[in-house]
């Protein structure tokens, strides 16, 4: 059955059309949770049920094949999980608790239309109904009298909108050149035109800019910053997970689509991958606001990934996959501690974590399994997934660019280890106010810390599966 194609897609409208209603009728509280959790959850399980369908829908414009299935299962899995994690909505202010379920399901929907669009009209389509519902939710930041979350969402509009212009601008090339906006025909013609045609090169770069500028990578990376502090707690925790997985799923798409060959391209994203990670971890080096730092990091993060997608060897776009799966995990962690820390939704700093081993001791081995995994210390996801991202590059020649990565990697180390210095080398003396959690609180954090831990220790069913999924793009 068709129907079986879209399971996932129809589940999570269904949910959009159910906290509509909610909407409208002003339910609050727990009646609000429960709604978005059921439905997340019933996406998750029709990802699952909808694993192995293959096909193509819409006169070919929407395909699906393991690597979107894959992908549809990882926003699925880290929807539900944002969700419960926000079930207080502690810094959302009341009136907008509604639309705040609605619009960041809005939002998956459009980046698990993202994953399986392989026409370039509708790509950009997908990208913009993601992107949109975003752009609302920014201002939706408890606090009478704050400014910061309106500049927030003013300056994300702003950015995004100047990265679909960029992007439209490249799709005009690409057009221009193969004469067809599906990107079967594209890839045809494409790895021919790469070699000699120059327009080819620029028209790539401009129309990956809006998937840049999702994945906080160089040069669209400016937003991140402002946007991360500027938001919730629980805003930034889906902006800083579930847009990355969507704009690495398309990135894959579209680089698989140039060749495996070393190409001005190639350089390109080299280029950009080194800029990325040097500059998002010296500027976190001197953060203070922990939501700052992470944006930095995620900078930085946007660079690793890179080396994955440039490599243009199966391993590598496989290790993309694994790693952006890891990357979720491991932001989970480090959101989870800040909105339980504050609890009326306000931003962190270090010297609200000191003490926190004393206070909560699950939040602080939560906050230090995050912090290590991003750092890349063994034996995390984020270790191996550097690790086979490494060895991908290594084997497409690129040795300079992974001494390049393993500095900047020591480098971010430092700042990652203050985290857990701050959380378990800092106290003040006398008492500290414990801070009390639920028992899906600490269910939750422990699920967290053993993820991080097992999928890196053991990376081979995720790294299967990746591999399974990129191998007919290749």
């Amino acid at each position: 059955m068709q129907v079986m194609l879209i399971l996932p897609e129809l589940v999570l409208i269904l949910t959009v059309l159910v906290l509509f209603a909610a909407s409208l009728k002003k339910i609050k509280g727990g009646g609000l949770t429960g709604i978005a959790l059921v439905g997340s959850f019933l996406t998750l399980v029709a990802t699952v049920l909808g694993g192995t369908a293959s096909g193509s829908l819409f006169a070919g414009a929407y395909q699906l094949d393991a690597l979107s299935q894959l992908i549809k299962f990882l926003l699925g899995g880290g929807l539900f999980l944002i969700f419960f994690m926000c079930r207080s909505l502690s810094g959302i202010e009341e009136e907008m608790q509604n639309e705040f379920f609605l619009f960041l399901s809005l939002s998956a929907l459009g980046l698990m239309m993202m994953s399986s669009a392989v026409e370039l009209l509708t790509i950009l389509v997908s990208l913009e109904i993601s992107s949109y519902a975003l752009y609302i939710v920014i201002s939706f930041r408890k606090g009478e009298g704050r400014r910061t979350e309106v500049e927030a969402g003013i300056k994300y509009v702003l950015f995004g909108a100047a990265a679909t212009g960029i992007s439209l601008f490249g799709i005009s090339y690409i057009f221009g050149l193969t004469h067809s906006t599906y990107l079967i025909d594209i890839s045809a013609q494409l790895p021919k035109l790469i070699h000699h045609q120059p327009l080819a090169v620029i028209g790539m770069v401009l129309m990956l800019c809006s998937f840049f500028y999702k994945l906080a990578m160089f040069p669209m990376h400016a937003w991140t910053p402002d946007i991360y502090q500027g938001a919730s707690n629980e805003t930034t925790t889906f902006i800083a997970t579930l847009p990355k997985v969507g704009a690495a799923a398309l990135l894959i798409r579209l680089v698989s689509m140039t060749g495996t060959g070393v190409t001005e391209f190639t350089w390109v994203l080299v280029v950009l991958a080194v800029l990325s990670m040097s500059f998002g971890n010296l500027a976190a080096l001197v953060q203070n606001d922990i939501k700052r730092l992470l944006a930095y990091s995620s900078i930085a993060h946007a660079g690793y990934m890179m080396i994955g997608l440039l490599s243009g060897n199966q391993l590598g776009m496989a290790a993309v996959i694994y790693y952006i799966a890891g990357y979720v995990l491991m932001n989970l962690a480090c959101f989870v501690v800040i909105y339980y820390i504050a609890p009326r939704g306000e931003n962190i700093t270090f010297e609200d974590l000191k003490g926190l081993y004393r206070r909560s001791p699950i939040l602080a081995f939560t906050l230090a399994a995050g912090a290590f995994g991003m750092a890349g210390i063994p034996p995390t996801v984020g270790f191996t997934g550097k690790f086979v991202i490494f060895t991908a590059a290594l084997e497409k020649g690129f040795y300079g660019l992974v001494v390049i990565a393993m500095v900047n990697a020591a480098v971010s180390a430092f700042y990652y280890l203050k985290l857990a210095r701050a959380v378990y080398c800092q106290g003040e003396e006398g008492e500290l106010e414990s801070i009390k959690l639920g028992i899906g609180a600490k269910i939750f954090g422990i699920f967290l810390i053993a993820a991080i831990v097992f999928v890196g220790i053991m990376p081979q069913g995720l790294l299967q599966m990746a591999d399974q999924a990129v191998a007919a793009l290749l």
